[in-house]
């Protein structure tokens, strides 16, 4: 019997059943470490190794829309390649699956152990910078100008030139962005914070927390 193809649906419903799991997992390879780059690297490699078992073989999460992003409850943030200014506005372009643990090391057993507290699913369509999205729409609402969008977007340090700027304001003006739910600090990188996708989860559509279906049944 041939292994069943991987929808973003069943992605997410995968991915909360991972998470709980793995909370009670011992992990003596994770123990002492405190580079959350290592954490991350050890815990897409295992949600991986854990898909392809059950589902289609060379799975690409890129190739479904989605980059996967590990963090710490401490300081949940991580970097993203930076592709375009316009990212802040219109949105990374893919959808965002965020795995949210607390770590803790057992002197005796001298193993880690990651519990998940969240894993939250962010829609593409929700991933702009919220800042930039809300004051740019406020100005809209307000019946702002061309003008009135690029002096917003100067004094935010939009890393864009000015010809873009305008180019950006235009498309406004004929349609609003949507209003995401990201902080995205401007670096060589992107700087991604997800508080606000960890608060807003389950309250707007498009930024779900997988793991909440469970701690309600409770």
């Amino acid at each position: 019997m041939g292994k069943r193809e991987l929808t973003i649906d069943i992605l997410k419903k995968e991915a909360g059943t991972f998470a709980q799991k793995q909370s009670k997992e011992k992990l003596p390879e994770l123990y002492g470490v405190t580079d959350g780059k290592a954490v991350g690297t050890y815990i897409e490699h295992k949600f991986r190794a854990y898909l392809t078992a059950k589902y289609a073989h060379g799975i690409d999460f890129p190739e479904v829309g989605l980059d996967i992003k590990v963090t710490s409850i401490e300081q949940p943030q991580s970097s993203c390649p930076f592709k375009s200014a316009r990212q802040k506005i219109f949105g990374l372009g893919y959808s965002l699956l965020v795995f949210v643990y607390e770590k803790a090391d057992d002197r005796r057993s001298k193993a880690a152990v990651l519990n998940f507290l969240h894993t939250i699913f962010v829609d593409k369509s929700q991933t702009a910078d919220f800042q930039m999205t809300s004051g740019l729409l406020q100005i809209l609402e307000n019946k702002g100008n061309k003008e009135d969008l690029v002096a917003f977007m100067a004094d935010k340090n939009l890393p864009v030139e000015e010809i873009e700027a305008n180019k950006i304001a235009d498309e406004l003006l004929k349609k609003r962005p949507g209003l995401g739910y990201l902080t995205i600090s401007n670096a060589l990188q992107w700087r991604l914070q997800y508080s606000r996708v960890i608060q807003e989860a389950g309250k707007i559509d498009g930024v779900v927390d997988l793991m909440q279906d469970g701690k309600d049944e409770k």
